[in-house]
């Protein structure tokens, strides 16, 4: 039995006649008679009576109708159901991400994500880079922003992209000696409690920091620290000390507080966003799509690595891998 003797059973019944029901399918009459004839011996009984007046249901062709409908609407259900999922319009989006990314760029990203995908379901996980890495790889994230590139086992195998660049600015209290002053000094810092990342979070950024300051710098070994910008942010606020982040903390608008440039000026790991290369769902397709919308300034360097994978927006002439 197939789906069109269902669509062949149903239009008979609707016009209990074999020629208009013919004329709806666009087929002869001769062929859906002997197609409701195969149907009817397939199911074992009379589905239909012949009279004069017209073809009616029998009470075994009602029953079967009802569910005949019923599948033939979940069929049309099921083909609308897979265009949206290989459109990306359905379907699941696991996304890691470090604290600093929900200043800039992931507000304008999820949010437009969110408008045009409104039935993807969208798993959000704040995690530091030396985790995302890993579950990245693992295939427990399908996205992830960390601060530098995803390294270990495995990362090999990631497509990453830069999409933010930062470099080291100080957060002080209002009522900080320093609040005057539009930079500080790395001499100015070294005689001043610090808040800093956690290192085992944040390798890459401690590591910054250390260039900065010396890596057996006092200040640091002594430093609070924090999970992420935010309590960095809220902790300089409340006196404990001067934090120490990335420049897209002034994205974060808070009382009490004055942000400094700090010198020499000291590059941060760049953002990153990253991804398997294997997986060409539809759902990542969208979110890619999305960033190339709201951050232009990443799509050509998006597309120069994707093109290889088959992720590169629609036109672009395809690369070597790379």
């Amino acid at each position: 039995m197939e789906a069109r003797h269902l669509r062949y059973a149903v239009a008979l019944a609707e016009h209990a006649h074999f020629g208009r029901a013919a004329g709806e399918l666009g087929i002869a009459q001769p062929p859906l008679s002997k197609q409701i004839a195969d149907l009817e011996r397939e199911v074992g009984v009379r589905l239909f009576d012949r009279t004069r007046q017209g073809v009616f249901p029998t009470a075994a062709g009602e029953a079967f109708l009802a569910r005949a409908r019923r599948a033939l609407d979940e069929i049309a259900a099921a083909t609308v159901d897979a265009g949206r999922a290989a459109r990306g319009e359905t379907g699941r989006l696991r996304l890691g991400f470090v604290a600093s990314a929900l200043l800039d760029p992931l507000p304008g990203v999820l949010s437009r994500f969110g408008r045009d995908r409104p039935d993807v379901r969208l798993e959000l996980h704040e995690m530091a880079t030396s985790r995302s890495s890993p579950a990245l790889v693992a295939g427990e994230l399908d996205v992830a922003f960390t601060l530098g590139p995803p390294r270990g086992a495995g990362a090999e195998h990631l497509v990453s992209v830069p999409v933010g660049r930062d470099h080291v600015i100080a957060v002080i209290s209002t009522a900080h000696p320093y609040a005057g002053q539009r930079a500080v000094t790395a001499d100015q810092l070294r005689r001043q409690p610090l808040i800093v990342s956690a290192g085992e979070d944040e390798p890459a950024v401690v590591a910054g920091l250390r260039a900065l300051l010396g890596a057996d710098s006092p200040a640091l070994g002594g430093a609070t620290v924090a999970r992420d910008v935010h309590t960095i942010i809220g902790l300089a606020a409340s006196g404990v000390g001067v934090g120490l982040g990335p420049s897209r903390m002034r994205a974060v608008p808070r009382p009490g507080v004055r942000f400094c440039e700090v010198t020499p000026r000291t590059g941060l790991p760049d953002l990153i966003l990253s991804f398997a290369a294997r997986d060409h769902s539809p759902v990542l397709r969208a979110f890619l799509d999305t960033i190339r919308s709201n951050c232009p300034e990443v799509g050509a360097a998006l597309d120069d690595r994707l093109r290889p994978s088959g992720l590169a927006s629609p036109g672009s002439p395809p690369v070597g891998p790379r």
